[in-house]
């Protein structure tokens, strides 16, 4: 498969149509439209679905749950329609221009001839699109952004996942504040997923051993533009009944399932690559859930007895492994009691033939003491040549709590390096700004995210320009969030004339402050309403009105989390708070875009150094928005003092009531003295000059600096390719 890798831009998985479309003739490609996720990103394509059905689109948002309800009488008008033919030509000659890379891709020019096999990228979750909804929150949308920003370069990549049939879960806030958890059971075949075939034309499916048994797994493809998206299923007629919903849900607090997922994911992810004949030239473990696939490539390659020691072994897979940690305190990697884990590796050592204690020994975080929890960091650092973490800083502690594993490395040379997450920018830009984007760089402007200079037009945008862009995308917020708020509160049972006073909330003139993610208490969600009398000031100030946009879930298990949802959501019910604090439920891609692509202010407030990178703020500052933030994950790379504010210090401080008191001041300093006064400062016919030349400088120093194209160019110039050549960055 390499030779044919070398000769054309997409890794070709052979795929079985599930469902028949029906399509006229003069529109079959619209097959091909829907099953390529390139459509989540590309305004055009979804123009053309939109204009299929503009009912059905908004009600799915998904083109083949679209296209299986057109009446086929409808087709008759749509084919006689010429705007619409044109529409459909020309968007089927977009996505046939993208998948050859027309023009050549980045890295064809930047490895030229290269012959190699692809970069295997294997991640717990992936946020493509709400539509195919097997991801909970960042990981999962910084891995998607990752897929699309590899195809977008010409990286040749495969990717493998785990196929969720209940998803994460959706949420629900009831009238008291509670937050409810609903699992919907997705029919996978009115989703952009294909089951794949196997060499021999039968639907591939894996096996996987476990404890007393083997699991099988069916293989099904999502396509992201270029790159293959192999997912992971158990729910399959042949499994025990036990077995089949080890797929089911995404971070499920049982431990023994848990593991059990992991071993699918990783076991029976690189078994997937192997029955495909796909031998990757590198392989990019995401996180510590997919690091198991150590074991099966151990395995794959004869086990101990063909390398003479499990240590060789090891140090065989890792030569081209890199390997991605996210999380810098000890207690939040992934760990398993030694006791459930054994009756796992026991069978796994078994194969490999090693003792189950020396393979556990793998896992190992501290520096030896005998019978410690499984984890699988240790288990990523240990068996990979390349490791980082995703902003300097996480870097930073990554590398102190882990170059215990390898002792005697130089002082100045680190076991974590670091790769600052980035975003896939097409997909978290709004229409506006895209527009305006295209008018002052050109239609190229995306491919400038490698050249900086190239963005440097930005400051030269008159002010009401980009100003008037940010303003219609804060105006689509505001409507969204208001037929939102109506629904939750029409299900809450509130009267026609509460629910026709929705319409008064969020003044799209007003200061609106954003903050939108998982309710972790370390996120401090919390932080805004730490002083009630000064936030109600702030919210009804006669001149200077400041409003607060909120979405997020709380884990399931985490009831301190879902306690902060509580109090926040009971508190925007308050009458001095009602309008000017809202809280959105069930926070998804569409909302989380709405809310980046409107908001002015975009607010974080985690307890330092706990984010390890974070990355919704880089998508408000390309939308204009500017950043109120602690500094920690990627603000203090990007933070200049002309793009945004710090909220503290750089100083941690050891008791964590007086650094959430001093962050609070701080906060509430910055809003009241800085950043309310600045946005104000305009008038009705001239929009205010300080707070737009910061706008232009957030957008020029984050857009390219924290795009997912520079993150992926990064790890295939410091990871994938030296690795791909065989280069052990390990002494």
């Amino acid at each position: 498969m390499d030779d044919e890798l070398t000769r054309r831009k997409e890794l070709l998985i052979p795929s079985l149509q599930v469902k028949d479309l029906k399509l006229p003739p003069e529109v079959e490609r619209l097959q091909d439209l829907a099953y390529n996720l390139w459509w989540t990103w590309t305004p055009q394509a979804r123009r053309l679905f939109a204009s299929i059905d503009r009912a059905s689109w908004g009600r799915y948002r998904n083109p083949i749950e679209l296209l299986l309800n057109v009446d086929p009488g409808h087709w008759e008008a749509l084919l006689a329609d010429d705007d619409f033919m044109s529409g459909y030509t020309s968007t089927v000659r977009s996505l046939d221009a993208y998948i050859e890379g027309d023009g050549g891709t980045w890295f064809e020019d930047r490895f030229p001839g290269y012959g190699g096999g692809p970069i295997a990228y294997f991640s717990m979750e992936f946020g493509i699109h709400q539509s195919l909804a097997i991801y909970s929150g960042g990981l999962g949308v910084l891995s998607g952004d990752h897929c699309k920003s590899a195809s977008d370069l010409g990286l040749p990549f495969v990717a493998v996942g785990l196929l969720y049939r209940l998803g994460y879960f959706r949420q629900t806030v009831d009238v008291d504040g509670f937050q409810q958890h609903i699992y919907p059971e997705y029919d996978f075949q009115r989703l952009p997923i294909q089951p794949v075939l196997s060499p021999r034309g039968q639907e591939l499916v894996v096996s996987v051993p476990l404890p007393e048994r083997e699991v099988m797994a069916r293989v099904w493809r999502a396509r992201v533009g270029r790159v293959p998206l192999l997912l992971l299923d158990t729910d399959i007629v042949g499994n025990d009944p036990a077995d089949r919903p080890i797929t089911n849900a995404l971070y499920v607090r049982g431990r023994e399932m848990r593991l059990t997922q992991e071993a699918v994911l990783g076991i029976g992810g690189a078994k997937a690559l192997a029955a495909l004949e796909i031998e990757p030239a590198a392989w990019h473990i995401n996180e510590g859930h997919s690091a198991l696939l150590q074991i099966e490539r151990i395995r794959a390659a004869g086990g101990v007895g063909g390398m003479g020691s499990l240590d060789a072994a090891v140090r065989k897979v890792g030569r081209n492994t890199a390997f991605t940690t996210h999380t810098p305190v000890p207690a939040g990697n992934e760990q398993f009691d030694r006791d459930l884990a054994r009756k796992f590796f026991d069978v796994w050592a078994q194969e490999i033939g090693v003792g189950v204690e020396e393979l556990l020994d793998v896992g190992q975080a501290d520096h030896g003491q005998p019978g410690q929890s499984l984890n699988l960091t240790a288990v990523g650092v240990r068996t990979s040549a390349y490791v980082n973490g995703v902003s300097e800083l996480n870097g930073e502690v990554g590398d102190r709590m882990w170059r215990h594993l390898r002792p005697g490395l130089p002082d100045g040379e680190r076991v974590v390096d670091s790769i600052t997450n980035g975003i896939h920018v097409p997909t978290w830009l709004g229409l506006e700004m895209r527009n305006l984007l295209v008018e002052r760089l050109g239609s190229g402007w995306h491919r400038a995210l490698l050249e900086p200079d190239g963005w440097s037009e930005i400051l030269r945008i008159p002010d009401a320009e980009i100003w008037n862009a940010h303003r219609s995308q804060k105006a689509r917020l505001c409507r969204f969030s208001r037929a939102r708020l109506r629904d939750q509160y029409a299900r809450h049972g509130r009267s026609p004339s509460e629910l026709r006073a929705v319409v008064e909330s969020l003044d799209p003139d007003a200061l609106t402050v954003g903050f939108a993610r998982r309710f972790a208490t370390y996120k401090r969600a919390g932080l805004l309403f730490s002083d009630l009398h000064r936030l109600r000031a702030l919210v009804n100030h006669p001149e200077r009105p400041v409003q607060v946009i909120l979405a997020g879930k709380a884990h399931p298990a985490d009831r301190p989390g879902q306690e902060l949802i509580q109090h926040i959501f009971q508190l925007s019910q308050e009458a001095d708070l009602k309008g000017r604090v809202v809280y959105l439920e069930n926070y998804d891609m569409r909302i989380g875009r709405m809310m980046v692509q409107g908001c002015d202010v975009w607010l974080n407030t985690p307890r330092r150094p706990l984010e390890a990178s974070g990355t919704s703020g880089m998508k408000a500052a390309i939308n204009g928005g500017l950043n109120l933030s602690v500094l920690d994950g990627w603000w203090p790379e990007a933070f200049d003092g002309s793009n945004g504010w710090a909220i503290g210090e750089q100083e941690q401080l050891a008791d964590e009531w007086q650094q959430d008191q001093r962050d609070v001041q701080s906060l509430y300093q910055t809003l009241e003295e800085e950043v309310a006064p600045r946005f104000y400062a305009g008038s009705d016919t001239e929009p205010p000059e300080a707070w737009v030349q910061m706008m232009k400088r957030s957008i020029l120093a984050i857009g390219p600096a924290f795009s997912a194209s520079r993150m992926v160019r990064d790890y295939a110039e410091r990871a994938y390719m030296p690795l791909a050549s065989g280069s052990d960055t390990r002494t």
